[in-house]
């Protein structure tokens, strides 16, 4: 039987608070989680030194549908900068804050990151 869109969030929610705790361990700080705008959503965004860290989180049970880093094609890289891009001006950054856009993957209980995981062109 097939989850319902409740439980692919409340999924998704779980694995966003793991990749969250994750990050910390390593010295980010978690500014917000979530972010939307029309143009899409980043899970999660961070500070690491002096960078401002867009991060995309990607679940998989198994990696028997592909890897979940696999899942961020071109498509899904260019909604994420431009929602990063909305979030940098709604939040008055200077256009050269120092940004990095990363990739969360998760297979069962192994965690994959992938630090500049795509250029903002």
């Amino acid at each position: 039987m097939a989850e319902t869109g409740n439980s692919n969030r409340r999924k998704g929610k779980r694995y966003e608070e793991l990749a969250a705790s994750y990050l910390q361990e390593l010295g980010f700080k978690i500014l917000l989680r979530n972010f939307s705008s029309r143009f899409g959503e980043i899970d999660l965004i961070a500070k690491e030194g002096k960078y401002l860290v867009f991060v995309e989180v990607k679940y998989r049970a198994t990696d028997s549908g592909g890897h979940p880093l696999e899942a961020v094609d071109v498509r899904k890289q260019r909604r994420i900068i431009k929602t990063a891009e909305f979030y940098l001006l709604r939040y008055g950054y200077a256009e050269d804050t120092p940004c990095r856009f990363d990739v969360v993957g998760m297979i069962g209980e192994d965690v994959f990151h992938v630090r500049n995981a795509f250029e903002r062109n």
